[in-house]
């Protein structure tokens, strides 16, 4: 499917920005940076904006969204915004009884253990999505607006995700629940993922539809997962909500064809909306991360990124992997330790520069705007600390 001609990569405003280009495999002059988590409680102007207001009424809320989703580009000049949301948003909106606790994350109405209980969650119809993401739609629509030329990173939870928290009622340290449902009744397991897929899929193509120029799909909890149960439980259904955004295509360079240019349209490259995959802990997963769909793996602080390009074979452009406890040490620390992420990064295809997990809440927005513009400034090509 073609997006429209007024999207921001289709009318070509973000086609050629340093973020989508490396995340096509083309490594531009200055490696791109954002930060997974930037827009949140370590930025001032968040934390005010916020009182009041609960986690996901401020999701909803589209001007509020879009606000808190433009600060840190703002305040840290980083190369992409993300949509400030939360992966649980698809799952309140089509009916779950599920909301944010403060200091311990998603919880749950209720758990989902049996295949009775998986039976009557995926009653909830997740066509109702088409109209229940308006302020979702509203509040993408806001940003690129005011975002121009920089671009927007849609983003969703996950299938197993998201399921994790369902079976689990909310976080849980080692998943069991979910890992003993998978196995001990896998029929339903396979209609909870599939259920979830739909469900988190069409949250990512809403998004991406409204204007978002790249999608990531976050993997929270499948570093819990052996490979081959990750390979037999997990990846087809991250393949099925990633399939909801494959089909996104624009003419790169242009809008598309009308009957008058149809031979340029034909001469053109079609390029798809560039997919992120993203989990923690998954360092023996990645290649098979990288094959339910994605054109993009993003590492954990825990592998290098060498490793990483090793494992994916040398093809895949790469996101990360700064470890969020240097953003603390003394810049001397972090400076080395990013320079050398820089050139382990450079054995890839290509980089984009990214943390190995989410900013920490109590992180100084300083020190983000400092190394932002230290990567800016040495650029894509400068050598590594010795």
């Amino acid at each position: 499917m073609n997006l429209d001609a007024q999207h921001p990569l289709a009318s070509g405003l973000t086609a050629d920005a340093r973020l989508i280009r490396a995340y096509q495999g083309t490594r531009p002059e200055v490696t791109p940076i954002w930060f997974m988590r930037q827009a949140g409680r370590s930025l001032p102007e968040y934390r005010s904006l916020r009182v009041g207001t609960r986690m996901l009424d401020a999701c909803l809320d589209p001007e509020m969204a879009s606000e808190i989703t433009l600060q840190p580009v703002r305040r840290h000049n980083v190369d992409a915004g993300i949509l400030f949301s939360d992966i649980v948003i698809p799952l309140k909106l089509v009916g779950v009884d599920v909301e944010i606790v403060a200091g311990m994350g998603p919880v749950l109405g209720k758990a989902v253990r049996t295949a009775k209980d998986v039976a009557e969650l995926t009653r909830l119809d997740p066509a109702v999505l088409d109209t229940s993401l308006t302020p979702i739609r509203q509040a993408v629509a806001r940003t690129v607006a005011e975002l121009g030329s920089t671009p927007l990173i849609g983003f969703a939870g996950a299938p197993f995700t998201l399921a994790a928290y369902l079976v689990e009622g909310g976080p849980s340290k080692d998943h069991i629940n979910a890992r003993t449902l998978m196995h001990a009744d896998p029929e339903a397991w396979a209609a909870l993922m599939a259920w979830t897929a739909e469900v988190t899929g069409r949250f990512l193509r809403a998004q991406v539809l409204a204007g978002a120029s790249a999608a990531q799909l976050f993997d929270s909890w499948a570093g819990a997962l052996s490979l081959d149960d990750y390979t037999r439980y997990v990846a087809p259904a991250s393949a099925a909500a990633i399939a909801h955004v494959r089909d996104l295509t624009y003419a790169e360079g242009g809008t598309p064809a009308t009957d008058a240019d149809q031979a340029i349209e034909e001469t053109a490259t079609r390029r798809n909306v560039p997919v992120v995959h993203f989990g923690v802990g998954t360092g023996e997963l990645l290649k098979e991360m990288h094959g339910v769909g994605a054109d993009v793996v993003g590492v954990d602080y825990r592998v290098p990124l060498d490793e990483a390009n090793r494992r994916l074979g040398g093809v895949v452009p790469v996101q990360g992997n700064i470890d969020p406890a240097l953003l603390a040490a003394p810049w001397p620390v972090l400076e080395v330790h990013v320079l050398d992420v820089l050139e382990r990064g450079r054995t890839a295809p290509a980089h984009v520069l990214n943390l190995g997990h989410g900013v920490p809440p109590l992180t100084d927005p300083n020190v983000l705007t400092r190394l932002v513009s230290f990567v800016h400034e040495i650029g894509a090509s400068a050598p590594v600390a010795s």
